[in-house]
């Protein structure tokens, strides 16, 4: 009887124990205390596609992995701080979107010294940094890709619409608004989506360019600012994402058109949900789908694989690992043809 007893209190007292080792994480669900801590830094909560690579890390990370992410508010001195703080607390690997892409070199010394692996993603951080350590990893998608296709979306749709050609002198005036200056997407959008219209034989001829910062009230501020100044000389509006895309149609909407046959060509990069309604609403040409549920499950495969002490293979996250660092989310043209691709 006592032998029993014995049995009985040891095993009440491992239930209780294996209880008080399980938690609720960050993204709602239970979670062996086992699991790693993945510490993500993004470096502004409110930029709509970040949001979405945001939820897809949470969404990945459910019963693989605790993830706390912060939010750098667009200033790099806060997200050096948030870095600090999740060094400190030992978390087992970093994903940051950093603020400033020319500062990562500053992050990754940070993260070796304390033997932390890092993957970057959205912003890349420059190659000399990149080679700065063998535990560093950028996921992202390559800027000319959706440069080009953005400009061939408007090449196709200037070909196929003659109308386009409002003052029938055979080139193209365009409206550029550009992110963020020096931002690598910003810089290499723009520079081929215009080659890209250029490559399918139009003339191109650049009436107006400003940078609206990815955001969607400053472009329209700009676009407003464009039409008042050039008016009906702007024949179509590259944007390097969606919210700026959008937000010309917002100052577009304003001077009347889209409505009476009165039409302006917009295109945009991103393929959110606000710019896939535009589509929809034959507002907007088309998007460039820049995959942030995808890019999100990259990130938290290989922060989670460098989490366990393991280097990152095709084998053990499911993607190539280009040049032992890289991993490339492909785009996708997006128009009102093939719209339900996104949907």
């Amino acid at each position: 009887m006592k032998k029993l007893l014995a049995v009985v209190t040891a095993g009440v007292l491992l239930a209780s124990l294996g209880a008080a080792c399980t938690k609720t994480d960050t993204n709602g669900g239970a979670t062996s205390g086992s699991l790693k801590t993945i510490g993500v830094a993004i470096y502004k909560f409110e930029d709509t596609f970040v949001i979405g690579v945001r939820n897809s890390i949470s969404d990945e990370a459910k019963g693989k992995v605790k993830v706390e992410i912060v939010d750098s508010q667009n200033a790099q001195p806060i997200q050096n701080d948030k870095v600090d703080q999740f060094i400190s607390k030992k978390v087992n690997a970093l994903a940051i979107n950093p603020v400033d892409r020319t500062v990562a070199g500053i992050l990754i010394d940070k993260a070796k010294a304390a033997n932390i692996p890092v993957v970057f993603f959205n912003r890349e951080p420059l190659p000399e940094d990149m080679k700065k350590w063998d535990k560093v990893y950028y996921v992202g998608a390559k800027a000319e890709e959706s440069g080009t296709m953005s400009g061939q979306i408007i090449a196709d749709y200037w070909k196929s619409h003659p109308e386009a050609d409002r003052n029938h002198d055979g080139i193209l005036q365009y409206a550029m608004i550009k992110g963020e200056p020096g931002h690598q997407d910003a810089e290499t959008r723009t520079q081929y989506s215009i080659k890209a219209i250029e490559d399918a034989g139009i003339k191109v001829e650049k009436v107006a360019e400003d940078t609206a910062m990815w955001v969607r009230v400053k472009a329209q501020e700009k676009m407003a600012e464009f039409l008042s100044a050039k008016g009906d000389a702007i024949e179509a509006v590259l944007a390097n994402n969606d919210d700026m895309a959008l937000g010309a149609i917002d100052a577009l909407k304003a001077a009347g058109y889209f409505k009476n046959n009165k039409f302006m060509p917009v295109v945009g990069v991103d393929a959110t949900a606000p710019a896939v309604q535009a589509l929809k609403d034959g507002t907007l040409v088309g998007t460039v789908l820049n995959n942030a549920k995808f890019q999100g499950m990259a990130i938290l495969e290989l922060a989670n694989v460098l989490a366990e002490g393991e280097i990152p293979t095709k084998e053990n996250t499911g993607y190539d690992i280009v040049d032992n660092q890289y991993v490339w989310i492909s785009y996708k043209k997006v128009t009102k043809e093939n719209i339900n691709d996104v949907e």
